[in-house]
C-alpha cells in the first residue's frame, strides 16, 4: 500500500493546515448545524477528498447506536465499499446521463447508514446540462441526502451551484506542516531521512501534502535520504537561478539574462515552473512595496510581462524563446527595474531553526494584518467571495467600523440588511471568508447605525487596482 493511502487522515485532527475548515465542520457537527451541500475548493493534494470522507463518515454515523453497524459503516467508508457513500469522478462521468442516474438513485433511503452521501470530485468538469440537472436536487434534497463537491477550479462552478453550497477554501499547506507530517511518517516507517531533505521535498511539493508524501514514497528505497538525493531524483524548480535573473533585470544586462536562462534550461528545469517562481517572488515584492508605500511601476510591468510569458511558454515550440523575449522586453522598458532579493532556500546549518522562524513569521503576519485598515482594504474582496447572493447584497449595506480583539464590527444603515447578515448561517459563511483571507478565526458583530455601541470611524478609500492584479497572479500558483 502506498504511503499516502496508508496515512490518509481518518480524523479531522489528522488534517494538517486546514484548521479554519476542520474546526468549523467539527463545531457544526457538535451543534447539529449541518448543511446538505458543501463545496470544497483548492489546489490538488490539499486535503479536499480526505476531509470529504471524514465528514461523510460523521454524517453516516448520525443516529446509529449499534456498535457493530458503526464499525461496518466506518470500515465501508475507509474501503469505499459501502453503498450509501457514492464517490463520483466528474472528469470521467460528466454527462447528463450520469447525473440523471445519480438523481434517480437518491430517491432511495440509505441501506445501512444514517445518511446517504455523494462526493463529486472535480465537479467543475460537469457539463452545463449536468449542472442544471444537479441544481434541482441541491435545492430540494431528501433529508437523508448530502452532497460534498470538490474542485480545483472554483471559478468554473456556476453561481447557481455555489449559492446553494457552504463553500470552504482549502489553502496551500505550509512547508512547516508538510515537514511535520513527513517526519511522523518517516518515524513510523523507520525511514532514515535528513531534516533538510524533508524541507526540500516540502518545497518541491508547492503546498500539496499528497505530492509530498508520494515523493517520500519514491525515495524510501534509499538507505538514507539526503537533500542531494531529492535534487538528483526529482530535479529542481530553479530557485537558485532566480537571484541571477533579478540582478540582471535590475542592471538591464541583456547578456547576463540570456546566460541565466541558458543555465536554467541546462539544469532541466521546466521553464513554466521557473516562471511561476519568478512570479511568486515578484508578487511578494509587490505586496511589500504596497505595505511600505513605495513605487510599484517597475514591479507591475514585471508582473504583467511574466503573466503573459507563462501562457506563451506553454504554447511555444521553443519555450526558452518566450521567456527570453519577455525578460529582454523589460530591459527596454522606460521604468527602472526594481532590485528584488529572492529568499535563499534553507541551508543545512539553518535547518534547525527553520520551523521556528516560519512559525514566528506567520504569527507576525497575522498580528499585523488584523487591523482596521487591513480589513477595510480587503472588504470588497470579502463581499465578492460571500454567498449566497442575497447575503452579499445585504453585506454591501454595511461598513467596517472597528476591529477589536479579532471581532469585526459592521455598521448597517438598514435593520433588514443587518438582521440578514446576523443570521447564523450568513454570519458563519462570512466568517469563513474572513478566516481564509486573514488566516485566523474572526468574529462578526452586526450593529445598526445610530446605536449607542457604534463608534464612527473614518472610511477608507478603496484599495488600488494594483492589489487586484496581484491577487489575479495568485491563480498561477
Amino acid at each position: 500500500m502506498s504511503l499516502y493511502r496508508k496515512y490518509r487522515p481518518k480524523l479531522f485532527a489528522d488534517v494538517y493546515g486546514q484548521e479554519h475548515i476542520t474546526d468549523t465542520l467539527e463545531n457544526a457537527l457538535k451543534k447539529d448545524k449541518l448543511g446538505h451541500a458543501y463545496l470544497f475548493a483548492g489546489s490538488r493534494g490539499t486535503g479536499k477528498t480526505s476531509v470529504a470522507r471524514i465528514l461523510a463518515r460523521h454524517l453516516m454515523l448520525k443516529g446509529i447506536e449499534d456498535d457493530s453497524v458503526k464499525n461496518q459503516i466506518e470500515k465501508g467508508v475507509e474501503e469505499g465499499s459501502i453503498v450509501d457513500l457514492l464517490e463520483i469522478d466528474a472528469a470521467s462521468n460528466r454527462g447528463i446521463d450520469h447525473v440523471r442516474d445519480l438523481i434517480e438513485k437518491i430517491q432511495f433511503s440509505p441501506v445501512v447508514a444514517g445518511a446517504k452521501v455523494y462526493i463529486i470530485d472535480e465537479v467543475h468538469m460537469l457539463t452545463k446540462e449536468s449542472f442544471n440537472a444537479l441544481l434541482k436536487t441541491l435545492e430540494e434534497p431528501p433529508k437523508y441526502a448530502y452532497f460534498i463537491l470538490a474542485t480545483t477550479e472554483f471559478n468554473k462552478i456556476p453561481e447557481t451551484i455555489t449559492s446553494r453550497c457552504q463553500c470552504f477554501p482549502f489553502r496551500h499547506i505550509s512547508e512547516h506542516n508538510i515537514v511535520r507530517r513527513l517526519q511522523f511518517i518517516a518515524d513510523q516507517e523507520h525511514i532514515t531521512v535528513d531534516r533538510e531533505a524533508l524541507h526540500a521535498i516540502a518545497h518541491v511539493s508547492e503546498g500539496g501534502m499528497r505530492d509530498a508524501i508520494s515523493l517520500l514514497d519514491q525515495l524510501r528505497s534509499l538507505e538514507s535520504i539526503t537533500a542531494a538525493d531529492v535534487k538528483t531524483r526529482l530535479g529542481t524548480t530553479g530557485h537558485e537561478y532566480i537571484e541571477d535573473v533579478f540582478a540582471a533585470l535590475s542592471a538591464k544586462d541583456r547578456d547576463a539574462l540570456i546566460k541565466s536562462i541558458a543555465k536554467v534550461e541546462e539544469a532541466g528545469v521546466p521553464l513554466d515552473v521557473f516562471t511561476r517562481q519568478l512570479l511568486k517572488v515578484t508578487r511578494e515584492a509587490l505586496h511589500k512595496a504596497i505595505k511600505q508605500h513605495e513605487k510599484t511601476d517597475g514591479l507591475l510591468a514585471m508582473m504583467n510581462t511574466l503573466l503573459s510569458a507563462i501562457t506563451n511558454i506553454r504554447s511555444n515550440p521553443i519555450p526558452g524563446l518566450a521567456l527570453e523575449g519577455a525578460l529582454l522586453s523589460l530591459c527596454d522598458e522606460g521604468e527602472t527595474m526594481p532590485v528584488i532579493a529572492a529568499k535563499k532556500e534553507t541551508q543545512k546549518e539553518g535547518v534547525e531553526n527553520a520551523e521556528e522562524t516560519e512559525v514566528t513569521e506567520v504569527a507576525e503576519r497575522i498580528a499585523s494584518d488584523i487591523s482596521l485598515e487591513a480589513v477595510q482594504k480587503s472588504w470588497q474582496k470579502v463581499i465578492s467571495e460571500t454567498s449566497p447572493a442575497s447575503v452579499k447584497m445585504s453585506l454591501k449595506n454595511g461598513r467596517v467600523a472597528a476591529v477589536n480583539d479579532k471581532t469585526i464590527r459592521i455598521v448597517f444603515s438598514s435593520a433588514f440588511h443587518k438582521d440578514k447578515v446576523a443570521e447564523t448561517d450568513a454570519s458563519r459563511a462570512i466568517e469563513q471568508v474572513l478566516a481564509s483571507l486573514f488566516h485566523t478565526p474572526l468574529t462578526l458583530e452586526c450593529t445598526l447605525e445610530g446605536s449607542a455601541s457604534v463608534r464612527t470611524e473614518k472610511q477608507e478609500t478603496p484599495i488600488e487596482d494594483i492589489v487586484n492584479l496581484a491577487d489575479a497572479a495568485a491563480e498561477i500558483f
